[in-house]
């Protein structure tokens, strides 16, 4: 198993380094000289590289991290005894990678080892007792850690499964609706086709005329009903948009957070909120480094306002031709559409609600 990582989680694997608060502690409320001061220090440097190394290795490969960081941590023992804060960065990567069978062996074997240490540099033994209640409650929390993102694999993997059944069923009933439409008029124009030749090798011009009129009804009435279907399958509602940009946007391994109520729109004004949404998140998903995008949806007495907003580093905004898109939808419906960078990315599509409903 390996530790895939998100956005927000690579963030979260620096906050965790805060518990290194404990290790520092000890060197500066002791009296050390500068010289244990200064390599307990460096020794944080291997430290933190076998840290991230361990957090992207695969259950195959960490157990070399994890020795890494266990021998940082006794070698660092004998001057600084906060290294047991060491020891249990270890302990969560065991009980993260490991069956609880095999984390339990492990967490017996460096009880030992701390009370081997406690005995050989002459240490209270609190520092063996007090370590082992850490490193193992430390260790169940990466079981517990690892038992969330099975669940999360096997919830995205059904999500999966579900989209693809979905299509599926899409597909066939598309099949289906054009067979149904397409499969009689077809039929007809190739009738109407074969009589009209037939007259005409016969020299009933009249007779192939009103056959070719009829055939060229038939043709006009089948593409009709085929743009109302292509159009009922295009126009899901904006709803169900939102929605599904959302799922995109999460999958991305951002956070998002709805605000407001969505509107009920018209079908053709819905169609250009549609897009014009559509293309701000595909925007977000292709150039943003944000961790959060919020869609707020209001409205006043005279005009709707729909904003994505995102927590991304601000940047200068080049219009590209998304955006000029998105102007030119928006002046049809008699709207506009307005933007900032500074401090975070905001742009906000405005419309009148007259007419748009």
């Amino acid at each position: 198993m390996k530790r895939t990582t998100t956005h927000n989680e690579d963030k979260l694997a620096w906050v965790y380094l805060i518990n290194l608060t404990f290790y520092l502690i000890p060197l500066f409320i002791t009296d050390k000289p500068l010289w244990k001061i200064g390599l307990a220090l460096s020794a944080l440097v291997p430290f933190v590289f076998a840290y991230f190394w361990a957090y992207r290795s695969t259950k195959q490969q960490a157990y070399k991290p994890i020795l890494a960081m266990i021998a940082i941590g006794v070698i660092v023992t004998p001057i600084n005894t906060g290294s047991l804060s060491l020891f249990t960065f270890a302990g969560f990567f065991i009980g993260f990678f490991y069956p609880l069978s095999r984390a339990l062996m492990c967490f017996l074997a460096m009880a030992a080892m701390l009370l081997t240490m406690s005995y050989s540099l002459e240490i209270s033994y609190y520092f063996a007792i007090y370590g082992t209640g850490l490193i193992a409650g430390v260790g169940l929390f990466g079981v517990a850690e690892r038992k969330r993102l099975e669940a999360k694999c096997k919830e995205q993997q059904s999500q999966d499964e579900i989209s693809q059944l979905a299509a599926m069923l899409e597909r066939e009933r598309i099949a289906r609706d054009l067979h149904d439409i397409m499969g009689h008029s077809l039929s007809s124009i190739s009738l109407k086709a074969e009589l009209a030749e037939k007259l005409l090798a016969k020299g009933n011009i009249a007779q192939a005329q009103t056959q070719l009129q009829e055939l060229n009804s038939i043709a006009r009435d089948s593409l009709s009903q085929v743009r109302e279907t292509v159009s009922g399958y295009k126009h899901q509602g904006l709803q169900a948009c939102v929605a599904n940009l959302c799922q995109k946007l999460r999958d991305k391994g951002m956070s998002v957070s709805l605000v407001g109520e969505i509107p009920a729109l018209s079908d053709d004004v819905e169609t250009q909120v549609i897009l014009s949404i559509t293309e701000l998140c595909n925007n977000l998903v292709r150039h943003s480094q944000a961790s959060h995008c919020q869609l707020k949806f209001s409205a006043n007495d005279n005009h709707y306002h729909i904003s994505v907003e995102d927590d991304g580093v601000g940047a200068d905004i080049s219009e590209g031709n998304g955006l000029k898109g998105i102007r030119e939808r928006l002046n049809k419906l008699g709207g506009s559409l307005h933007y900032h960078s500074q401090p975070n990315y905001q742009f906000t599509l405005c419309f009148p609600v007259q007419g748009a409903q």
